[in-house]
């Protein structure tokens, strides 16, 4: 049996109590007793449904002081920032909840027949969603609550009428267990299998890669880096027949702040900004990890206020050791590629200063390295000498969760550009603000 041991994020000690790896049996016993409950589950109504989710919610608002206790010790987050996101993961649920009340998971479409030849002619049809089946979800580090056992991913498959086997991140071990016990009682309160929602746990890739592998796993959910997304991903492809793979997956959240906008905020924003690129150690999916500028005088001062700024904010521990040696690796690599150091905050042991760098547009679009998320409280100028070049930045980044526009407010080709260039890579372009803290609402899917 392989031992499975929770860190304490801000010491790096060992907690006293180990606990086991899931072993190639667990995870099969777990995916059969998922399978098991698909069919019942799946023929669910919507009143069901909804009670399960607002029983999870109640529970884990009754837990609150524990989890919030434990949450903390393995991930060194906070007592304010998680109980923020307990609340999160409770209103998750009951949104979900409510959808399942009105109908959403149930909702059809009748087509009736029309007569004649097609293409104009054709018989009565229905289209209506089913449940896949057992979806494998794997939760992220950096949101114990929000993106882990009860997370959204959990919640939405639930709501769907689909079994879930979660697999739980290590960094935080002890919480997953706890939650998933929360879940068993609530379950077996409202006489539900304990299969419907099972909890492998392991430190290593293999535990993932059975899950995902397992013949009768209908889909799987991922929310963490590029590299184990992707992973993941060609693994769901490369089975006998393949499954939907939801993922979402890294990303460096383009800043563009031009000069319109820093003329008369500049420095306002520039405090914004650094408190947005620090903030829980910049371990959010949406952190600013690129700001793209446009030469000049506005920019030159916008640089030296951000670099004030940051200076003054205060190192925090990191999720865990991996994270925190992944961090130092992508900044010297910004480096060893060209990048010029503005900011490099001391830091202390687990818990990394904030970084600034910056570099030519020239050099960013030449070397595609720096283009990669660096995850952590960093961020990576790229200066800019147009428009032009701007969009060319834009179009090297690919793919992105989000791009922030700040100072584009008059309808100008140019402007129309930048946003054209924005949404064409983002899931979400924001035009004020900063792209950390995710509303839950119908507009964000």
């Amino acid at each position: 049996m392989t031992q499975l041991h929770s860190i304490d994020a801000r010491t790096g000690a060992a907690h006293a109590d180990v606990l086991t790896a899931s072993s190639p049996a667990d995870i099969d016993a777990a995916v059969q007793a998922a399978h098991a409950t698909a069919a019942a589950w799946g023929s669910s109504d919507g009143t069901q449904r909804a009670a399960l989710l607002d029983g999870l919610a109640a529970a884990l608002e009754a837990d609150r002081e524990a989890l919030v206790a434990l949450a903390d010790r393995e991930t060194a987050l906070g007592a304010g920032r998680l109980n923020g996101e307990l609340d999160r993961t409770a209103f998750q649920l009951r949104r979900f909840a409510d959808m399942t009340r009105r109908g959403v998971p149930f909702e059809v479409l009748d087509d009736p027949a029309v007569p004649g030849a097609p293409p104009v002619g054709h018989p009565a049809m229905v289209l209506q969603r089913l449940p896949l089946g057992p979806v494998a979800m794997f939760a992220a580090s950096n949101f114990p609550f929000a993106f882990s056992v009860l997370g959204g991913d959990t919640a939405s498959a639930l709501a769907a009428g689909c079994p879930v086997v979660v697999k739980a991140h290590p960094g935080h071990p002890h919480l997953s267990q706890r939650v998933w016990g929360l879940v068993q009682q609530v379950l077996a309160a409202q006489g539900l299998p304990a299969g419907l929602v099972g909890l492998v746990q392991g430190a290593g890739v293999e535990v993932g890669v059975a899950l995902i592998r397992h013949p009768l796993i209908a889909a799987g959910a991922f929310t963490g880096s590029t590299r184990g997304g992707a992973a993941l991903q060609a693994e769901a492809n490369a089975r006998p027949r393949p499954i939907p793979f939801y993922g979402e997956l890294g990303s460096i959240n383009p800043v563009l702040a031009l000069p319109a906008a820093l003329a008369t905020r500049g420095a306002e924003l520039a405090t914004t900004l650094a408190a947005s690129v620090a903030m829980g150690c910049g371990q959010f999916c949406t952190n600013p990890g690129l700001i793209v500028l446009v030469d000049g005088a506005e920019s030159d001062a916008f640089v030296a206020a951000l670099t004030d700024a940051l200076k003054a904010q205060q190192p925090h521990a990191m999720l865990t050791a991996g994270m925190r040696q992944a961090f130092g690796s992508g900044v010297e690599r910004w480096r060893t590629l060209g990048a010029t150091t503005l900011v490099q905050q001391p830091d202390s042991g687990h818990a990394p200063g904030p970084q600034l760098l910056q570099v030519p547009a020239a050099r960013f679009l030449s070397e595609p390295a720096l283009h990669d998320e660096v995850f952590g409280p960093a961020s990576l100028i790229v200066r800019a000498a147009s428009t032009r070049e701007v969009l060319q930045v834009l179009a090297a980044v690919a793919g992105s969760l989000t791009v922030t526009i700040w100072g584009a407010d008059t309808d100008t080709a140019e402007n129309r550009a930048l946003v054209r260039g924005a949404m064409a890579i983002a899931g979400r372009v924001l035009f004020a603000g900063v792209p950390t803290g995710v509303a839950v609402t119908a507009a964000q899917h």
